[in-house]
């Protein structure tokens, strides 16, 4: 005669999951993963965008370091008479610095900062201690002729807005008389002694501002 347990029937008709469960336990596991994704989605969406604003940040840092540097050895009155030493427009700087060698004299050096198709570009001329060169060199800065190779310093840039300070007071247009107005006759140009730059990146909301001091002042 055979024995059956009860409990044991009762086991093994619920050994294995049904369809609905397995259905259940799937979608359980796609929704995870959803999430799963979607999380390190975001993370590499912030972590390219913390990237961008870094080297944003860095090219920026850059940049004002030359311009300080450019800044500081803005070229004085006495070594450039009857001449003003940088003029100023609409994403355009242009200024004539001072240029120090070991066991060299000093020299000028025509200095070009332009924003053009958003990227911030700086060129050099070369050194002179010849008034009439240096002349001619501003001239082709300011045209914009000079074929040397410019040094890219920022990109993004959708603004460049410059004012000085000169006599107490902002302004936003100061130029270098043109080579023939150069006479002991002219009388000299205001000196400025302060330089506000603002810089509009792309993709943000306000700019990036900064005041310079004007040579040894």
């Amino acid at each position: 005669m055979r024995n059956s347990d009860p409990r044991r029937s009762h086991q093994s008709r619920h050994c294995g999951l049904t369809l609905v469960e397995l259905l259940v336990a799937i979608s359980v596991l796609g929704f995870v993963a959803i999430l799963g994704w979607r999380g390190l989605d975001s993370i590499v969406r912030a972590r390219i965008a913390l990237t961008s604003d870094l080297e944003q940040t860095r090219g920026m840092q850059l940049a004002f370091a030359q311009l300080q540097s450019d800044c500081a050895h803005l070229a004085s009155t006495t070594a450039l008479p009857n001449r003003s030493p940088l003029a100023i427009e609409q994403g355009r700087l242009t200024l004539v610095r001072t240029v120090f060698a070991d066991n060299q004299p000093s020299r000028l050096q025509v200095i070009a900062y332009r924003l053009n198709d958003g990227m911030l570009t700086r060129r050099e001329s070369v050194a002179t201690r010849d008034l009439r060169e240096l002349d001619t060199l501003w001239l082709t800065a300011e045209s914009d002729t000079d074929t040397s190779q410019p040094v890219v310093l920022q990109s993004e840039v959708t603004a460049l807005t410059m004012r000085l300070w000169v006599n107490k007071g902002w302004r936003t247009d100061l130029g270098m008389p043109s080579p023939s107005s150069n006479t002991g006759t002219t009388a000299s140009p205001p000196v400025p002694t302060g330089l506000e730059i603002t810089l509009q990146l792309h993709g943000r909301d306000t700019g990036l501002l900064k005041i310079f001091l004007l040579g040894a002042v």
